[in-house]
């Protein structure tokens, strides 16, 4: 089955092909036995309409795989690793460049400057740029389980104009520097602190996050 949908704006084919491919490479490490990559493909093919977008696939086959955990706990992987690989493939790597963005960012009907970080956090990353940008390692946002990235995306990662704008190593950087400004050093300590705390902690229980920046 071939439907045509979009990949931000360009308009391609989808086939079963495409997905049980994409899905199969997300497989790596996981049970070969116990993970069916073709029943999740088959599953994301019968909710294809015209004009879907791979985002939409893909949030489907994270949502089919996660509801898939009691056969195996692998499943969980699997949706973690589509949920990030979708999320990365939205979203601008460069922590800096995606700063520029978020103090940019307008109103989407009057086009008024409404900035997502303030003039000060701006000039901080900006003034760090490349420093901040290669410190960020963003594999480490495949260590989230699935249902801590969700979390993440309902009530953490900031969005600009409806659509996510954030990677999780994004958040925690921006919340490490809102804690420590110009002292470089105590932030990049503190972000790496707050990922591993993140990752066993329930982040619906703590504002931090929200609040910071």
């Amino acid at each position: 089955m071939n439907c045509c949908g979009k990949t931000y704006g360009r308009h391609e084919a989808v086939s079963f092909d495409k997905i049980a491919h994409r899905i199969m490479k997300l497989c790596y490490g996981l049970s070969q036995d116990r993970v069916d990559h073709i029943e999740i493909s088959q599953k994301v093919i019968a909710g294809l309409y015209k004009g879907v977008t791979t985002v939409e696939l893909d949030n489907l086959a994270a949502e089919i795989a996660a509801d898939m955990i009691t056969k195996h706990p692998d499943y969980a992987t699997l949706a973690s690793r589509i949920t990030v690989s979708n999320l990365h493939k939205k979203t601008e790597k460069s922590f800096s460049k995606l700063s520029r963005r978020l103090y940019n960012a307008t109103h989407p009907k009057s086009g008024r400057h409404m900035p997502l970080i303030s003039k000060e956090l701006f000039d901080i990353i900006q003034n760090n740029a490349n420093l901040l940008d290669s410190a960020i390692v963003h594999e480490r946002d495949y260590l989230y389980t699935y249902f801590g990235l969700k979390t993440l995306e309902r009530s953490y990662l900031l969005q600009i104009n409806g659509e996510l704008a954030e990677r999780p190593q994004h958040m925690l950087m921006r919340v490490a520097l809102g804690i420590h400004g110009e002292d470089i050093k105590a932030a990049l300590e503190v972000w790496l602190f707050i990922f591993n705390l993140s990752r066993f902690l329930s982040m619906s229980n703590t504002e931090i996050f929200r609040n910071l920046s």
